[in-house]
């Protein structure tokens, strides 16, 4: 399997230097093909600007969206650009190297989301129309991809939880899990984390590092987590979750499937009103 590693850490001394080492020798002693795409080492370009376009669509005023539409489609995107899009293409599981900073990724990542993940690539793809509003949570051009996020955090462990002063991790994580990775239609692993990162022991690396191979030994095989496919008929035509679903739960836990609950619709499937009006 080709498996392709976004690594944002600006020392490759560092903790997450080391597990983005192991995690290359792990995987490709399993057999698999492993890329990597180090942004401080390539010095990627965080900013998305006019510079990010040579043929504008829009010269009198930036529109970023529709100029990146225009690009994607016309073939004109940045060299940069179009070649971490074909990296991604190219992935079967995409696993992503940071330190939580501040609460989310460094900004070098959120740069490279914010100028790979281009219109008609990431987003904007597919018709919106009725209970569909495109092909996005769940769907989209990087449906068949695994994502999984490995991050270094300072703090403690507790400070995480559901009643943690930091808040429940997996709230931490929405907007990335959520919102970055299932948007474009990857299914995404729950996360491989060290906390404490700047007070590991030798003792400690050595349980994270076993911890991590083991991990990695079964990215293929683990069950993702089970967030509601946007198009799986659990949403109405604004988006909004159906009552009767995610009795139980609250927060963004509602938007996870739960037992008991109607199965989704296959991907792809058009609801029955929305075929009539094609």
């Amino acid at each position: 399997m080709n498996v392709l590693i976004v690594y944002a850490h600006p020392e490759p001394q560092s903790l997450n230097g080391s597990l983005k080492n192991l995690a290359v020798e792990t995987l490709r002693s399993l057999g698999h093909e492993v890329k990597i795409s180090d942004l401080y080492a390539m010095r990627w370009k965080a900013m998305a600007d006019a510079g990010d376009f040579s043929d504008r669509a829009y010269p009198d005023r930036l529109r970023y969206a529709g100029e990146s539409k225009h690009a994607y489609l016309g073939g004109s995107q940045s060299a940069d650009v179009a070649a971490e899009q074909e990296k991604l293409l190219w992935a079967d599981a995409v696993i992503f190297q940071f330190p939580l900073w501040w609460f989310s990724a460094p900004a070098i990542l959120k740069g490279w989301v914010e100028r790979v993940y281009a219109y008609g690539f990431a987003y904007g793809v597919g018709p919106h129309k009725g209970e569909r509003w495109g092909d996005r949570y769940g769907e989209g051009n990087l449906l068949g991809r695994r994502a999984m996020l490995s991050i270094t955090i300072g703090g403690r462990e507790p400070h995480y939880s559901d009643r943690g002063v930091n808040g429940a991790l997996d709230d931490v994580l929405w907007p990335i899990q959520h919102g970055t990775l299932f948007y474009p239609g990857m299914a995404v692993l729950p996360p491989f984390t060290v906390y404490q990162a700047d007070r590991l022991t030798p003792e400690g690396w050595e349980k994270a590092a076993d911890a991590f191979r083991e991990r990695l030994s079964r990215l293929f095989i683990d069950e993702p987590i089970p967030f509601r496919r946007q198009n799986g008929g659990h949403y109405d035509g604004q988006q909004v979750l159906k009552d009767g679903l995610g009795a139980g739960a609250s927060g963004s836990r509602i938007h996870l499937l739960q037992a008991g609950e109607p199965a989704e619709r296959p991907v792809g499937e058009i609801a029955t009103t929305e075929r009539r009006a094609v």
